[in-house]
């Protein structure tokens, strides 16, 4: 019987070899336009593994593609029957870092902001540094030759690495780097493989040296093609760094010593607005005056937008906090300068500023010295390319033409040029970029949906492509080439150097099995669209029960929405995604769900009816945080796109035992509280305990609430009556049956605060857990019962208070997504607040607090809700109140009791909560308003904690309200 590949791999390696349907359509798309089905997916565990599972591969005759964060625009990480080596997962050590050399030695899945960090710590930084810097990786960085920001000063990542460790498809390990004219003679002697490719890319260079100088533009930013230029004699024929931008088409790379650069001090930013974009763009030259060439002193970045991209990020909602510190303008340039000192820093600045007070186009100028405000606004500028998709009113934007680059002198006259071609098409397209180095950034409404959309989309890139070259320019100054561009490579450097670009293909990967397609002899690039004619036309719909009028109230349309820039991969930072950073898997990361959603509209290689386990699976450990609604810059809302699929699934498939236990909750709990010492007594007796977690499918170690002697209902008196303001106190099952006391100080710091408080009605529930097994008919059921009894009850001076978070967001979220067009749905959302919310809106806040406070917040109330109010009303008492930035706790409601979850639970509170509590000093009190968090933090941390309302009223009581 012949192996399969499949078998060899698992016989010979410990990587993870994955071949299943839904492991194939994880990995069929990047963040390109293109589509394309592999043949299986290997993840190495090491890099010393890499020989064995390439040459198990060359035995089969696989073709192979590497991936790293999986952000290519281009379409380089997708290859059709290839297997695809994912290094992300384990193969991401620092191996080395030399202070005093300024060198790094790194393997490829290392993620850039890693790097920075670890070099942080001496003084350095990798200079090139793209907007995913925060979660794309190094290896993909020298697939793509990435720049980045601060190119300026530090170049793109070909002029930053110093050698490469590779690896040929035919097994030959090669150390590469510069080659003097001495070392060069010895390698041309060597016999075997490497005396081989070193006499051929010497014949290369020679047969096409003086091609390479004409043809190659002579611009900061040309990444297009193969780096045949480090080839020259006056590059030091450079093998390593001709590799770089290659694309995995030639070698697999098994490590990069990379240079590192000084970071500057101190910085400072200063944004000038201008009354065209275009306008902006023509100054650039006079401000790269301020650029210092041998230090990072003086101009060390130079960005640019237009008036389009804040606002669509005002029509979305998305990061508009973050506008205020744009100057008045039509178009931006953000010049960022560095200095040893803050004073030289700004010392350069105003200089740039007096040089350009006399500008006519000049609107009006702003510095930033302060790092927060300065970070939010690089946030903005970072955020363009997902701020630039999905914009509601607006058609479709797709990649295409998104990173062209001419040099800094013609940028103003190319701008206008492409927006004119904009025109003849009737595209619309934001432009913003890296202007210091003559790139432009965009997305444009190419459609790409029927057969005329395709052709209209073609004829503008080939034209696009000649109107760049023109000027001197790229067609890639970032992105490469891969599907998007490779097509086109003959417009920029005629016949005669795509024929060296495959001489030097072949050089190095003579059998055409290292990611084919790409660069040489590439596939047309109007094929293998993602979402072209043929899945337009066979796209299914489905009838859904919730709605979702931000995408036409369409779950095919909506489940779209992901773009693929990553921003759920990151490690560190906000809440998106937990399950991510809990177990470093692509497909329980946001885009991972929304690419096997996507897939699964596809239809091939898995099903598309809303049944399948590969959709299934990765839904699974979806912890519902609602993060990625807020942090994803196209707010994907992937606890929408859950709770709706296993409402489907559910339907022939049974719901797990936790489902009927900690996920019915608020069923049983009342009944429970009728006797609490029998509830508690098999909950919480040993013996009795472990059997009751059986039955539940609660995992052995977890702890299980234990049932209030009496319920928050029936212990709260009301003593206040006939007041100007009314408070509905939202009496939520979770504080109601287990954890009376904060429902019980919210009610007092109402009523001191001089509000009437009344208990909502009983018999009224949220119904929060039914989202998280899918129990949309139920969940449908309760919120109507709550609009039929709330709405009386909501007039001009009353309000509904809750404590629990994850409550409170159902009446903001799913709601109106029950009920979009609905009155009254839209008046209980809107009256729907939290007890900081109501109290900072009628104007109290506490004077007095004994300790500073730190405040871990529910992810729904930091991504739904919002937590200003909170920490501004603590912060009003005079002592300090740090939002603690440490991601979701990975309790979850009843995620985190489910016996196959457990695991997970610990290791996303381990690498976020816990890490922040223990860096919290003792005399700090901690704040969790969350159910879910609190039980966490007890189960793990054993620190002491409270809820906001307990804080609050403990302030109120020893002082005075304001």
């Amino acid at each position: 019987m012949t192996r399969t590949l499949e078998h060899d791999l698992r016989d010979a390696v410990d990587a993870e070899v994955r071949f299943s349907s839904g492991d194939r359509a994880l990995y069929a798309a990047d963040a390109s336009n293109f589509r394309e089905v592999p043949r299986g997916v290997v993840i190495p565990k090491s890099m010393d593994e890499m020989a064995k599972i390439i040459a198990i591969c060359a035995r089969h005759g696989a073709s192979i593609v590497h991936r790293g964060g999986g952000t290519s625009l281009a379409g380089q990480t997708v290859s059709a029957g290839s297997v695809v080596i994912d290094s992300s997962k384990y193969c991401n050590r620092i191996l080395e870092i030399d202070p005093q050399a300024r060198l790094a030695r790194v393997e490829p899945g290392v993620v850039l902001d890693d790097l920075r960090k670890a070099a942080g710590e001496h003084g350095l930084t990798f200079g090139p540094d793209p907007a995913t810097h925060n979660h794309n990786t190094l290896g993909g960085m020298l697939g793509n030759n990435s720049c980045g920001v601060h190119s300026l000063y530090a170049r793109r990542t070909v002029d930053n690495v110093r050698e490469l460790e590779a690896l040929t498809y035919d097994g030959a390990r090669l150390t590469l780097g510069a080659t003097s004219d001495e070392v060069l003679a010895q390698k041309l002697i060597e016999p075997g493989r490497e005396g081989e490719i070193y006499r051929g890319l010497k014949a290369l260079r020679d047969g096409y040296a003086d091609e390479i100088r004409r043809r190659y533009p002579r611009i900061p930013r040309r990444v297009s093609g193969y780096s045949l230029d480090e080839l020259l004699p006056e590059r030091g024929f450079h093998v390593g760094r001709a590799l770089v931008g290659s694309e995995s088409t030639c070698v697999t790379i098994l490590s990069a010593t990379l240079e590192l650069v000084p970071d500057p001090k101190h910085k400072v930013l200063l944004v000038i607005g201008f009354d065209d974009v275009a306008n902006a763009a023509d100054a650039v030259p006079d401000l790269l005056k301020f650029r210092h060439d041998k230090d990072s002193n003086g101009l060390i970045a130079l960005e640019g937008m237009d008036a389009d991209l804040p606002h669509y990020m005002k029509v979305k909602d998305f990061r508009v906090e973050d506008l205020q510190y744009l100057s008045k303008g039509n178009g931006w340039l953000l010049a960022q300068f560095g200095g040893d000192t803050q004073a030289e820093a700004e010392h350069h600045a105003e200089a740039c500023r007096q040089r350009l007070k006399p500008h006519p186009h000049v609107v009006d100028m702003r510095l930033l010295s302060d790092p927060e405000e300065r970070e939010k606004l690089w946030k903005v500028r970072e955020a363009g390319l997902g701020s630039t998709a999905w914009v509601p009113g607006m058609a479709d934007t797709w990649p295409g033409w998104e990173d062209s680059a001419v040099g800094p002198e013609q940028l103003g006259a190319y701008m206008r040029e492409l927006k004119a071609l904009y025109a003849k098409y009737d595209y619309k397209g934001s432009m913003y970029g890296h202007f210091g180095d003559g790139l432009i950034h965009t997305r444009i409404t190419f459609g790409l949906h029927t057969d005329e959309q395709v052709a209209n989309y073609r004829s503008f890139l080939e034209e696009a492509a000649a109107l760049v070259v023109r000027y001197g320019g790229t067609l890639s100054g970032e992105h490469g080439d891969g599907r998007q561009r490779a097509e086109l490579l003959p417009i920029m450097y005629g016949e005669k150097l795509i024929e060296a670009f495959g001489e030097f293909k072949r050089i190095w990967d003579p059998l055409g099995r290292m990611n084919p397609g790409k660069i040489v002899n590439p596939k047309p690039l109007d094929t293998d669209l993602r979402y072209g004619p043929q899945f337009e036309r066979q796209k299914p719909e489905y009838h859904t029960l919730l709605q979702f009028p931000e995408s036409r109230n369409s779950f095919s349309r909506a489940v779209m929405r992901c773009v693929g820039v990553g921003e759920c991969r990151r490690h560190e930072g906000g809440t998106m995604c937990p399950s991510y950073r809990g177990t470093r898997e692509e497909k329980h990361s946001t885009r991972g769900r929304s690419r096997l959603l996507q897939e699964m509209l596809e239809g091939d290689p898995i099903r598309n009816d809303m049944q399948s386990d590969a959709v299934h699976e990765a839904l699974d450990l979806c912890l519902s945080c609602k993060a990625c609604k807020h942090e994803c810059p196209v707010s994907v809302d992937m606890a929408s796109y859950r709770a709706e699929f296993l409402h489907h699934y559910f339907k022939s498939h049974p719901r797990p035992l936790a489902s009927y236990g900690m996920g019915l909750v608020h069923v049983w709990a009342p009944w429970a509280a009728k006797a609490p010492w029998l509830m508690n007594l098999i909950t919480q007796t040993p013996g009795l305990s472990a059997i009751a977690k059986i039955v539940a499918g609660v995992h052995p170690d977890r702890d299980l609430p234990k049932i209030a002697g009496k319920t928050a209902r029936a212990q709260w008196r009301s003593a206040s009556q006939h007041r100007d303001k009314r408070a509905i106190l939202w009496m939520d099952s979770f504080n109601n049956h287990f954890t009376p006391a904060p429902l019980l100080a919210a009610g007092q710091v109402l009523e001191l605060s001089g509000h009437e408080v009344m208990a909502s009605p009983k018999g009224l529930c949220c119904g929060r857990p039914f989202y998280d097994y899918g129990r949309l008919e139920a969940a449908r059921a309760y919120l109507e019962r709550c609009l039929d009894v709330l709405t009386p009850l909501l007039d001009e001076r009353t309000w509904l208070v809750g404590v629990e978070p994850s409550c409170l967001s159902v009446f903001k979220t799913e709601l109106l997504s029950f009920f979009p067009d609905d009155a009254r749905a839209k008046r209980l959302s809107e009256r729907a607040l939290t007890l900081g919310q109501y109290l900072t809106m009628h104007g109290h806040a506490p004077i007095y607090l004994e300790r500073d406070v730190a405040v871990h917040g529910h992810c729904h109330h930091k991504s739904v809700i919002g937590i200003d109010a909170e920490i501004a009303l603590l912060s009003a008492t005079g002592r300090k109140a740090k939002l603690l930035d440490d991601g979701c706790c990975g309790m979850a409601g009843a995620f985190g009791y489910e016996t196959q979850k457990y695991p997970v639970s610990e290791a996303i509170a381990k690498q976020g909560l816990l890490e922040h509590l223990d860096q919290t000093p003792d005399d700090h009190l901690i704040a969790a308003d969350g159910f879910s968090c609190r039980h966490q933090i007890t189960h793990f941390s054993k620190r002491q904690h409270q809820t906001l309302p307990e804080l609050l009223l403990a302030a109120m009581t020893r002082g005075e309200t304001a």
